[in-house]
């Protein structure tokens, strides 16, 4: 059975993610560790992948693997690696079927990729040069509020007016989001305005990259289900997700295996 499994792996700046396919290109295991390139995740999620499958399925078994993500190039064991975008335009079409326009809201950068009906990558719009709008601008946020990124949802959900934050810099929000908490302003309306803010910035981008539905998102922001509602209405359309939207650059890189094998 081995033989027939094909692994891929996205290692990124923030967070490792690995998933394991089968020869019908169906997910049989997969693993996250939140830490990235040059540390110990790409090696802690390949085994927890691994040990998913069960059957003391070991990399060597494999009939293919794949490295994507910002450090790809450090998993040399890997057969081949293939790049994030088109890792994540693979993954996201097979999760999505009928997928035309991809946002992805990664730990350092977001990006919005539009798809043809086939599911191939055409174009894409990046976000690289600036936290502003990532998840590290989440992290920084919930880090003021004193709560975790999984709380900002909830804090949202509770806010009665949106505190708007104009800073587009990560350094400087948080000294506006540090000012408002000073002057009393509830937190939950802060962290409502913190999603509308990183909102505006991701429809700058998909309005760039041209919105054609069906839309998806991928990525661990993906998640935040109060700021992908904030998104949805902003861009004035519905957006898809998944439990698995982290796993979409993996899941891409491993059907790439998958083809090379065959």
């Amino acid at each position: 059975m081995s033989a027939n499994l094909y692994l891929g792996i996205d290692v990124g700046s923030t967070a490792s993610k690995c998933v394991v396919i089968d020869d019908g290109g169906e997910i049989v295991g997969c693993g996250l560790y939140a830490s990235g390139a040059g540390t110990a995740g790409p090696q802690a999620c390949v085994a927890e992948a691994l040990a998913q499958v069960g059957g003391g399925v070991t990399r060597d078994d494999l009939g293919g693997s794949c490295a994507t993500g910002y450090g790809r190039h450090l998993e040399l064991w890997a057969d081949t690696q293939m790049s994030e975008l088109s890792c994540h335009a693979k993954g996201a079409a097979r999760l999505f079927p009928g997928v035309r326009t991809v946002i992805d809201i990664g730990g350092q950068d977001a990006k919005v990729l539009s798809l043809s009906e086939d599911g191939r990558l055409v174009d894409f719009v990046m976000n690289d040069k600036c936290a502003a709008g990532t998840g590290r601008f989440l992290d920084v946020m919930a880090g003021v509020f004193g709560c975790t990124v999984a709380d900002l949802s909830d804090l949202d959900r509770r806010s009665v007016e949106v505190a708007s934050i104009s800073s587009t810099c990560t350094v400087f929000a948080e000294s506006e989001v540090i000012s408002k908490l000073a002057a009393g302003t509830p937190i939950p309306d802060i962290a409502a305005g913190v999603h509308e803010s990183v909102a505006e910035r991701t429809y700058g981008l998909a309005k760039r990259a041209g919105i054609t539905p069906k839309v998806a998102m991928t990525g661990g922001v993906a998640l935040n289900d109060a700021l992908r509602e904030r998104l949805q209405r902003r861009i004035g359309h519905d957006i898809v997700t998944s439990e698995l939207a982290q796993f979409a650059g993996a899941y891409g890189a491993a059907l790439h295996a998958r083809e090379l094998a065959s």
